[in-house]
């Protein structure tokens, strides 16, 4: 039987401003990236997203990101590797608290936004991220785009890796995602996320935008919790792996 990890970027809510709907999405997903106060999420809400991982049994991680709560962390930024290694570390320190707190165990990193997609290009960004993690806790999985130079990264400081796939995101020849500035960049048909998702798991392929067929392996599926239809992709998703005889589970 094929193994999949369902995960969902949650805890994004900040203050007053409440994002997502991370209690009906919760009880669906295996993993949860939780945002640490960076692009998104502040330290109750933090705790909140903590504690409701725990009670309904997914596996907790860290979704650090750019310091950019006004672009919500998916403008590129350009800094130097001492910088980015820094807010990896703090960002990861801090959830890392709160696990503690609840008595669990963090199980990945996986950097956000605009941090995820161009460590996915950069070598020198990629190895910054990765030592951060190795260095913070080297039992932690980092997840990153398939293929990328990120789980190279990743692989080349001893860490276990995932190669992470999306639902509601289209995908380049290069095997990329497509900019959020490009009109067909998302997916929101859930039909087509359905079917994106089943043909990466079983065939470790993916249909980029040109209609060319490209390599892509798939250890954990992605559905972003500020969407308009993640609560539907997630409940879709699951529905149709195990239909289709594949066993939804977290990485660790």
């Amino acid at each position: 039987m094929k193994k999949i990890d369902l995960n969902c970027d949650l805890g994004e809510s900040y203050g007053v401003f409440k994002v997502g709907n991370d209690e009906e999405i919760l009880p669906l997903v295996t993993s949860v990236n939780v945002a640490c106060g960076y692009h998104a999420g502040d330290h109750n809400t933090m705790a909140k997203t903590v504690k409701l991982a725990k009670e309904h049994g997914a596996r907790i991680g860290a979704h650090p990101g750019f310091s950019d709560l006004f672009g919500f962390g998916r403008r590129p930024i350009q800094t130097t590797p001492e910088d980015i290694y820094n807010f990896v570390f703090y960002q990861i320190g801090a959830l890392e608290g709160f696990c503690r707190l609840h008595n669990q165990t963090m199980q990945h990193v996986k950097p956000h936004g605009a941090l995820f997609n161009m460590a996915a290009v950069d070598s020198v960004m990629s190895e910054a991220i990765a030592k951060a993690v190795k260095d913070a806790n080297p039992n932690l999985v980092l997840f990153g785009l398939a293929g990328s130079e990120l789980t190279k990264a990743g692989e080349k400081y001893g860490l276990k890796t995932a190669n992470e796939v999306f639902a509601d995101r289209t995908y380049q020849p290069d095997g990329t995602l497509t900019p959020r500035t490009s009109a067909n960049a998302l997916i929101t048909d859930h039909e087509q996320a359905v079917q994106q998702v089943l043909q990466m798991v079983t065939t470790s392929t993916v249909t980029a935008v040109d209609g060319s067929t490209i390599p892509m392996e798939a250890d954990t599926v992605c559905v972003h919790g500020d969407g308009e239809h993640a609560l539907l992709f997630v409940k879709e998703l699951r529905n149709h792996l195990t239909k289709n005889d594949i066993e939804i589970a977290s990485i660790l």
